[in-house]
């Protein structure tokens, strides 16, 4: 694994994870990293979002780094949104993968009773069942868990408050989900989107849609959910994982830059040409 440094020349498709990433835990960021981001596109490049955000919760982070990019990827890959001057929001969806949860839900409940579950319906929209009290829940409705079931998803989001970590790794080992992806976050939460779906199966499509080179691309991020993305980016290109991400997340990536009170990402991006 090498150290971040400069890698050939031209325009890059660069892919952004947000928190831990380009945003403190508390939602700040540093201007360290907003500088670098607008340098990055002013010298050509082609900096877009990849995060496991609902596209509400996107589209502010774009707005504090000056960014406009003809593709954002939302939901673990699940939504892909593209820019249209013309729409509310400057955004339209160019493509949205759904799945049943009814029975991923049911299943993970009798592991999880007391959990806590939220469904992100196509159009943005979410339900969530009470106790979900540390999530942005704008543009979201408390239901009572069964009328989670027989919806079209985007995303499931499942929390758990008695589990340390290691204990809900270990649940969820045992929950033997299929037909579905999941990641587990930095606390005991589960992130489940539809089967074979996730940040580098979107990625892969919008590059091949802008028809930039592979040999171009570069990931950064620091979560589980980032690992489909390196393997993807970095397979030809470059996976940067932030200095503070888990031992799995950076022995998937093809470099280790600063963490984000470090602000990492400034450093990975200014390597660029």
């Amino acid at each position: 694994m090498s150290v971040v440094g400069e890698n050939g020349t031209g325009a890059w498709f660069v892919a952004l994870d947000v928190d831990g990433t380009i945003l403190h835990e508390d939602e700040s960021v540093d201007r360290a990293v907003v500088d670098a981001v607008a340098s990055a596109r002013d010298r050509g490049h082609l900096v877009t979002l990849a995060t496991g955000r609902s596209w509400g919760a996107t589209a502010p982070v774009l707005g504090r780094l000056g960014l406009a990019p003809e593709y954002v990827v939302c939901a673990n890959g699940a939504i892909t949104m593209r820019r249209d001057d013309t729409a509310p929001g400057g955004y339209v969806r160019a493509h949205v993968e759904t799945f049943d949860p009814t029975a991923v839900l049911e299943r993970i409940r009798t592991f999880l009773p007391a959990g806590r579950f939220m469904v992100e319906l196509p159009d943005g929209f979410r339900l969530y069942t009470a106790g979900m009290s540390d999530w942005n829940l704008d543009n979201a409705r408390e239901v009572v868990f069964d009328e989670l079931l027989d919806q079209r998803a985007t995303r499931v989001v499942v929390t758990s408050v008695d589990h340390e970590l290691d204990e809900f790794f270990e649940i969820v080992d045992r929950m033997g989900l299929h037909h579905v992806s999941y990641a587990i976050g930095w606390t005991a939460w589960l992130d489940i989107a539809p089967d074979g779906v996730n940040k580098a199966t979107a990625l892969e499509r919008v590059r091949g849609w802008l028809e930039q080179p592979l040999d171009r691309v570069i990931a950064v991020g620091d979560g589980r959910n980032d690992i489909e993305m390196f393997a993807w980016a970095g397979a030809a290109g470059r996976a940067v994982a932030m200095g503070q991400a888990p031992d799995e997340v950076k022995d998937a990536a093809t470099e280790v830059t600063g963490t984000v009170d470090e602000a990492g990402l400034a450093a990975a991006l200014d390597s660029l040409p």
